[in-house]
């Protein structure tokens, strides 16, 4: 007789990649347990997703209304533990009911660290538990880099940025990536005083420079948020007063005290579960799997933010969950397609990519047409008196090869041209399409027109 083990998949992280990998494999009555050493609902549903886009919904309404020409006269107010209240009321509302789901499907939930043992037995704690074949979907963790004094001093990063009990008054945010730009427009929008330090010459360094110019402006003019480019910083400190912050900027050592300090430097993969153990292979920028998400090991795979790929996001992670146990399932081979997943910065002037940039072509040098066009044109433009945002969209052989919308709900409208781009929909499908007039998504169609014309 074979050997018996105690679940046939151990699913290794409950977020977004984890959570939809046991429930698939669950459908299908397979025996499954999921571990979580954080908290269960990973980055999604506790730590990012729901309670960014609660507090930031809110943060985006207050400020559209504090700027409102018929109401910039009057002084709102607003009660921020209540806000967070209801953003823990929400997340917990839905933790709650993943887990009521997956105590219907007899999924078991196990808390604690996982550690490999071998390439079948994980401890947890002082309990060890076995599987026939496991899914890694640890997702990623706080990069910090070089910076010294971290351990004594008490900085936030971007799962506890959102959950202060009170606001700030002045925040210093270390990194203008996206993540970065988006807790700094959210404090700021809410009447915090706000400084982006960032290591490059620009902020949002992954999109084009226009995005990065547009995003700049519309936080100085509009948030009031100081953008400090090209400012390594070296160390952080604290006492009884303050918290401080040393940064390099041209080639000058600085220090600016404030009350808090949040480490948007990036992430990288979460690693430390005992690989070695189990004979699976990782590099710094991830754990090695083939096309199919199987990594060096027979039984083990890997998927989401864990796995060395370039992008991010829930959407990734969820898709490779559910392409993996689609194969397991029914014994397939597909391989993943990522054309057309769409990368946002949820700012409330928001920017949306889908396919390339124009970065992206100029390493590839491909030929392509472009056109812009830019919201103040629009009757829309008028109507809400936009100064900011524009729709950029490249084409090559009558299709779509990839766009960049800044606007105030981009990621909306780029799904059209995500569409587009994955099903390979020709230009002239998307002229044909009705547009509303008197909506920012004209802009789609007249650009694309324009480029039926060059």
């Amino acid at each position: 007789m074979g050997r018996k083990y105690d679940f046939d998949y151990i699913v290794i992280g409950s977020g977004p990649a984890g959570r939809a990998a046991a429930l698939n494999l669950a459908k299908k009555k397979k025996k499954v347990a999921i571990v979580e050493g954080n908290v269960f609902g990973g980055a999604d549903l506790a730590t990012r997703d729901l309670p960014y886009a609660v507090n930031s919904n809110f943060a985006k309404t207050f400020l559209k209304i504090k700027n409102f020409p018929a109401t910039a006269t009057s002084d709102f107010h607003f009660n921020f533990p209540t806000l967070i209240s209801h953003q823990n009321y929400v997340t917990s509302l839905a933790i709650n009911e993943e887990k009521n789901l997956f105590a219907e499907k007899n999924i078991t939930i196990l808390s604690g660290h996982a550690h490999f043992l071998d390439k079948n037995t994980i401890a947890i704690n002082t309990n060890r538990f076995t599987a026939k074949n496991f899914i890694i979907a640890t997702g990623s963790k706080l990069k910090t880099g070089e910076i010294s004094g971290l351990d004594s001093v008490n900085y936030l990063t971007p799962e506890t940025a959102l959950k202060l009990p009170r606001l700030p008054k002045c925040a210093i945010i270390v990194g203008g990536g996206s993540t970065g730009c988006e807790i700094a427009s959210y404090y700021a929008a809410l009447g915090v005083k706000v400084i982006i330090l960032e290591r490059g010459n620009r902020i949002l360094l992954e999109e084009d420079k226009e995005v990065s110019v547009a995003i700049t402006e519309h936080f100085t003019s509009d948030l009031g948020i100081m953008v400090i480019p090209n400012a390594r910083v070296v160390a952080l400190e604290q006492d009884s007063l303050s918290k401080r912050v040393i940064f390099v900027s041209n080639g000058q050592e600085k220090l600016v005290r404030v009350d808090c300090i949040v480490l948007a430097t990036g992430s990288e993969p979460s690693l430390d579960l005992g690989l070695e153990n189990a004979g699976v292979k990782y590099k710094r920028s991830g754990i090695l799997v083939d096309k199919l998400f199987e990594t060096t090991t027979d039984n083990i795979y890997a998927i989401g933010d864990c796995i060395n790929r370039e992008n991010s996001s829930t959407e990734l992670s969820e898709y490779e969950a559910m392409l993996l146990t689609s194969n397991i399932l029914n014994k397939t081979k597909a391989s993943p397609n990522y054309t057309g997943f769409i990368r946002e910065v949820n700012t409330p002037l928001a920017v949306a990519t889908v396919g390339a940039n124009e970065r992206d072509l100029i390493t590839r040098d491909k030929k392509c047409k472009k056109s812009i066009i830019y919201l103040k044109d629009l009757p829309a433009g008028d109507i809400e008196n936009k100064s900011s945002g524009f729709v950029k969209i490249f084409a090559k052989d009558n299709r779509i090869i990839g766009a960049t919308i800044v606007a105030e709900n981009a990621g909306l409208l780029i799904e059209e041209l995500a569409l587009a781009i994955r099903q390979r929909l020709s230009l002239n499908s998307i002229v044909g399409t009705p547009h509303l007039k008197n909506s920012d998504n004209l802009a789609i169609q007249i650009a694309v027109r324009k480029l039926t014309e060059k």
